[in-house]
């Protein structure tokens, strides 16, 4: 695999994550308590918020870029990539979000990334 293969897979992963990080912040400046299905307008300010149309717009970057990877590579290889967005969510809770991080979360999410550099090296 190339390195501007890998980069871009980074890149992609990262996007990933940062949109789920735009999505929790979205959500979360709407209040911590968001049922929607409550009414349609909660549904509608939710889905219709800066910050969710941020997230979207974020995703559609990295399914452009995942789309140019697909291109390139085997599925088989390029998918279990996608196991490092585990990995890159959790530091952005850590980092930016002030979230704890228990020992077995630690350890899952290493035991992700092992997975990932085999299939790396697989490739």
């Amino acid at each position: 695999m190339s390195l501007t293969i890998l980069l871009v897979i980074l890149a992609t992963i990262t996007l990933t994550a940062g949109a789920q990080l735009a999505l929790k912040l979205a959500v979360t400046k709407l209040g911590q308590d968001v049922h929607l299905f409550d009414s349609w307008s909660v549904f509608l300010s939710v889905i219709f918020s800066p910050g969710t149309i941020f997230a979207m717009l974020i995703y559609g970057l990295s399914v452009v870029s995942w789309l140019w990877v697909l291109s390139k590579i085997d599925l088989t290889v390029a998918y279990p990539f996608l196991g490092l967005s585990f990995v890159v969510a959790m530091f952005f809770g850590v980092w930016l979000l002030d979230e704890t991080l228990p020992p077995s979360r630690v350890i899952g999410t290493l035991l992700i990334f092992a997975g990932c550099a085999l299939v790396a090296r697989s490739a």
